[in-house]
């Protein structure tokens, strides 16, 4: 219970850190849709793992409902996420996020086949995805890279890179 509880401390005070114009964790905690997102994906995370589907889902349909973000219960979401302004984010089911990234509004990591396969993007740690971005299919995005807004991402992106452009062209 104590590392739930550092977890949340940790991911709120990240948030902080991240939005000058955040005055305090409660705020943060109450009236920001991404931490609500997130805490509530760890739930039907948690029941999905558990093969709870159903209410798994539920769980994920109640939060859609409540912030404008849609992740599915399969997704693996990694420590101190930031969904910032996340209304219209959607992350697949066999998507996985690492650590410390940024997602903004609008960010699609979708999948390119009905296949019950890996078919979602497998996103690093310090990724920061722009605003209207789409990742999609079974990728690798590597550490530190950064997705620029409404970039359309269908290949492997390397460490550090930036992509940038409606067709997804990395910039060295």
């Amino acid at each position: 219970m104590f590392d739930l509880w550092k977890r949340l401390i940790a991911l709120l005070n990240t948030y902080k850190a991240y939005d000058p114009a955040a005055k305090s964790r409660w705020e943060i905690a109450l009236l920001y849709p991404g931490p609500k997102a997130l805490i509530m994906h760890r739930l039907a995370h948690l029941l999905y793992k558990a093969e709870l589907f159903f209410v798994a889902r539920l769980v994920a349909e109640i939060s859609r409902w409540l912030t404008g973000i849609e992740v599915h219960p399969g997704a693996n979401l990694g420590r101190r996420l930031v969904i910032d302004h996340g209304f219209g984010v959607v992350i697949g089911e066999t998507a996985v996020v690492g650590d410390d990234c940024i997602i903004f509004h609008g960010v699609t990591l979708g999948g390119i086949k009905f296949d019950p396969v890996k078919r979602h993007p497998t996103v690093g740690n310090k990724v920061m995805i722009g605003a209207g971005a789409k990742v999609l299919g079974p990728i690798t995005i590597g550490d530190g890279a950064m997705i620029g807004a409404n970039a359309v991402v269908v290949k492997d992106v390397p460490a550090g890179a930036t992509v940038v452009g409606p067709v997804g062209q990395v910039k060295a």
